[in-house]
């Protein structure tokens, strides 16, 4: 990435072919087998694409949400980002969206993800001409989550494929053959969590070195840059022939579940901008950090997040290990 200013607008597309109706349950603690008195609920509009666009939204960037919705919890997930401001279009299902369920208990977070309505290929096409007709006027598109049942494999490599022909960069954050077929199309990054880029490995990505390992590939598999989220311990990142592990000073007590699409949309963001590199990742890793800090995804807390970056590390590892730099990135996060 360059410094300079973006070369054309600033809107940035975020895919949601799964959203959801998320529900958050918070109790003392979690016993499975027993009953549980729930001493807070919350309810809002989620999955990943969503969340992505929410997070986009408090960092200040143009967005807009393109995707699947049907039944009485779409409609809610529609007024919902209506009311707090964030433009979206969706192509209309026959049946009802799903909901997702997080049980945060202290020790942390359970999810339980339902698998989503079905999509006919009348209703597929429907979206794919809707997508095709509005990605040209954006910078950059962002395509995160599950595929709904009827949603081809390819469908993310379809979708950069029509960004890349209107010089629009993807970025990509999926798992298993729908990330295949997408670092096939070349997307301008892909940002797996280690979870999901076992399968590039073909074991668990236990260490830095697995990830650095998985990034790598990303990169040889067609991405422009690859990121593989870590979880508490940061991400590492393979960006303009360099190798990144990228860290926050300090782990962050709370729910973990939006913290990668809090990372997915700085990294898009970054994209947009022109940003640096290294500012760009050390903004992530606050950010994502910052947003386990928040109860539910698709926020973080802006103030945790200001506290962290002072002390982010983007160490750059290199060959022989002598060789790795440490340093701390001070650039300001918007609130």
């Amino acid at each position: 990435m360059s410094a300079t200013g973006p070369d054309r607008n600033g809107l940035i597309i975020s895919v949601a072919l799964n959203p959801a109706l998320d529900v958050t349950y918070s109790v003392p603690e979690l016993v499975p087998g027993t009953s549980h008195r729930v001493t807070d609920v919350v309810c809002r509009a989620g999955g990943k694409g969503v969340n992505v666009a929410r997070v986009l939204r408090q960092l200040g960037a143009e967005t807009l949400v393109l995707g699947l919705l049907g039944g009485a919890a779409g409609d809610r997930i529609e007024a919902e980002l209506a009311a707090v401001g964030v433009p979206a279009h969706f192509t209309r299902l026959d049946a009802e969206t799903r909901r997702t369920v997080t049980v945060l208990a202290e020790g942390g977070a359970t999810v339980l993800n339902e698998p989503g309505p079905p999509v006919t290929a009348a209703r597929w096409s429907a979206f794919r001409e809707a997508y095709a007709e509005r990605v040209g006027a954006a910078r950059v598109v962002v395509l995160s989550g599950s595929r709904p049942p009827g949603v081809p494999e390819t469908a993310y490599a379809d979708l950069v494929a029509i960004a890349r022909a209107n010089g629009v960069d993807a970025v990509v954050d999926a798992e298993g053959p729908a990330l295949r077929h997408a670092l096939a199309a070349a997307p301008a990054l892909a940002k797996p969590n280690a979870h999901e880029a076992a399968d590039l490995l073909g074991r668990p990505v236990r260490t830095r070195d697995d990830a650095v390992v998985v990034a790598r590939r990303l990169v040889r598999l067609g991405a422009g840059a690859g990121v593989v989220s870590r979880g508490e311990d940061g991400f590492v990142a393979v960006a303009d022939g360099a190798t990144y592990d990228v860290r926050a000073p300090e782990r962050v007590p709370g729910n973990p579940t939006g913290a990668g699409d809090a990372l997915a949309a700085v990294l898009a963001y970054g994209l947009v901008t022109r940003t640096p590199w290294r500012d760009v990742l050390a903004r992530g890793a606050a950010v994502s950090a910052a947003a386990v800090a928040c109860p539910w995804a698709g926020g973080y807390d802006a103030d945790v997040a200001s506290r962290l970056l002072p002390g982010t590390t983007v160490e750059t590892l290199e060959t022989p290990r002598t060789d790795r730099k440490q340093e701390p990135c001070r650039t300001s996060l918007p609130r």
